[in-house]
């Protein structure tokens, strides 16, 4: 029983990681219509920036992680102002494989900035080595804080779109950009803003992950299953990415734990096809029907 709790626990801890991710999918995806292919890389990033700013340069943790925060955010607005704006007007294909493009440009990148390369890095934080014993489960406090601030950063998204004027207003961009634009709303800056966000949330993603899986420059593929995950809770619901993220997390955690080796790697996908064949539109996607 012991061995099953630990697991579910990591397994919602991984799935949470999956679950910002798939959250920066959608944020995207349903503002600006856009498959972000390189939302994994911008968590690769945010990771580098709080590796630079607290284990290079010697910050605190709790001062160097909201600069990666910040960081991060200005970096993904200015890839929308400089690269994916002036590809406005282009075929939606055109523009996925542009951000299929950017993912290993970034990559590349990040190999070569002086201090990051091609090592694997770790980033100091009060909690490394901690454990917390209850009923004879041993719990990581890095997974704690994984699901903690998941849980923070989820309800704190959802207060901002449902209580903020700019929140609202990025989501009546979302629903319709012409009817935004003619109420006043500045679309172009509210796609500025969501990618800022989405990239900012990639950044926590990179930091909680750091302790689990390390800093370096191919982490960025957890996005193939954040992907998933996004789709498996329904694209373009963000209740459907935080639960699509902890389920894949789960199954892939259990698989691991009780089916044969390489079950795991493809546990994901297999849920993926099994609720899709269910239902189309994903967990809590919205299946929209016209009467013709």
């Amino acid at each position: 029983m012991s061995t099953l709790v630990q697991g579910l626990i990591s397994g919602v801890s991984i799935g949470c990681i999956y679950a910002l991710v798939a959250l920066g999918f959608v944020l995207i995806y349903k503002a600006t219509e856009i498959v972000n292919f390189a939302q994994g890389e911008l968590m690769m990033v945010g990771g580098f920036f709080a590796f630079t700013f607290v284990n290079l340069w010697h910050m605190p943790f709790y001062v160097g992680v909201p600069l990666a925060f910040i960081a991060t955010a200005l970096f993904g607005a200015a890839l929308n102002h400089f690269v994916l704006r002036r590809l406005i007007g282009s075929p939606t294909f055109s523009i996925v494989l542009a951000t299929v493009g950017l993912a290993t440009l970034l990559r590349s990148l990040a190999s070569m900035v002086p201090g990051w390369g091609t090592e694997t890095h770790t980033i100091d934080n009060p909690v490394a080595g901690k454990v917390l014993h209850v009923a004879g489960v041993a719990i990581a406090y890095e997974h704690l804080s994984v699901i903690i601030v998941t849980i923070m950063l989820v309800a704190a998204i959802y207060l901002f779109f449902t209580f903020t004027r700019l929140g609202i207003a990025m989501q009546a961009t979302s629903q319709s950009q012409l009817a935004a634009g003619y109420v006043g709303i500045p679309v172009r800056s509210m796609f500025s803003i969501v990618w800022a966000l989405s990239a900012g949330v990639a950044a926590v993603a990179g930091v909680l992950l750091a302790p689990i899986a390390f800093v370096h420059v191919n982490v960025g593929y957890i996005g193939l299953k954040a992907f998933p995950a996004a789709v498996l809770g329904g694209f373009g619901s963000i209740p459907g990415a935080v639960l699509g993220g902890v389920l894949i997390g789960i199954v892939e955690e259990l698989s691991g734990l009780y089916l044969p080796d390489g079950v795991k790697a493809v546990a994901a996908y297999v849920v993926l096809l099994l609720v899709l064949m269910i239902r189309p539109q994903g967990l809590l996607g919205v299946s929209l029907k016209a009467r013709v």
